[in-house]
């Protein structure tokens, strides 16, 4: 059976998939095609329910879970750190809500976050790897970085204005979830548990293999170093992408009910991992 399994060409998904890609580990009776695509067009294909399997920002989650159940394994967590607003000179905190904010995408869990914590600024959405720039050249006042753009930003003479990884566990002493795995309900639970063992086991063996998973992660690390390579992936590529346990699902229920109450979401969808 052809699955299609669409996630992000970024050095973490890279590391957490090259096990599946590179056939080191196997679903029997599975054959896995990988569709990649920056998040915020995962999320709109989730949304029509294109694709077998996906990676959703959490923030999407809930316009989707009808379709489409969460996987255990393959979670994207923050434990302390997430996504960070930056900026060329200094600003204010209350003044945040006045400046244009250069976003990844409407329906990022980093834009949900930005309107928990800084109210609702004016934004304009730019391609995550272009934010930079955008903030450099002036079309926004702030960038909001997710990705490996949270290491290397000084290096483009950006400073750090509101690290919101930081600010999350301030507030909740959880790791901050930012993005998740799932997959087409109708597929049935026998192929959830066989597809969810699949990617537990190629996140295992990449942990395993640590330099030639990250060998690979390279191929998708937009000209960083081995270093800063390593760095990001093994920050997002931790003990809750193996399994969300106790902490992850808490965590995930935390920000759906704080979204809820900041009637950032309609409603708060069903946690019922696979």
């Amino acid at each position: 059976m052809l699955i299609r399994i669409g996630h992000s060409p970024d050095p973490d998904d890279a590391f957490m998939f090259y096990a599946l890609t590179a056939g080191k580990v196997k679903a029997e009776g599975i054959e896995v095609e990988h569709v990649l695509e920056d998040i915020e067009t995962l999320n709109r294909r989730a949304r029509t329910g294109e694709l077998d399997v996906t990676a959703v920002s959490a923030a999407t989650y809930v316009m989707v879970h009808e379709q489409y159940r969460m996987m255990d394994p393959g979670a994207s967590m923050g434990k302390g750190y997430g996504p960070i607003l930056v900026s060329k000179e200094p600003v204010a905190r209350n003044d945040l809500e006045t400046k244009v904010v250069a976003i990844p995408g409407s329906h990022t869990t980093a834009a949900l976050l930005l309107r928990l914590f800084c109210g609702t600024p004016p934004t304009v959405v730019v391609e995550f790897d272009k934010i930079p720039h955008a903030v450099l050249d002036g079309r926004a006042d702030l960038g909001l970085l997710i990705h490996e753009g949270q290491i290397t930003y000084a290096t483009l003479g950006l400073r750090k204005v509101l690290d919101l990884g930081q600010a999350w566990e301030r507030e909740t002493g959880l790791p901050l979830p930012l993005g998740v795995n799932v997959v087409r309900r109708a597929l049935g639970v026998p192929m959830h548990q066989a597809l969810s063992q699949a990617l537990r086991d190629s996140i295992g063996w990449a942990h395993a293999h640590v330099d030639e998973a990250l060998a690979y992660a390279m191929r998708y690390g937009r000209g960083i170093d081995k270093d800063t390579c390593r760095r990001f992936v093994l920050m997002y590529v931790n003990d809750l992408t193996l399994s969300l346990g106790s902490e992850g699902r808490q965590a995930l229920e935390q920000l759906f009910e704080r979204a809820h109450r900041a009637g950032a979401l309609a409603a708060i969808p069903p946690i019922d991992p696979v």
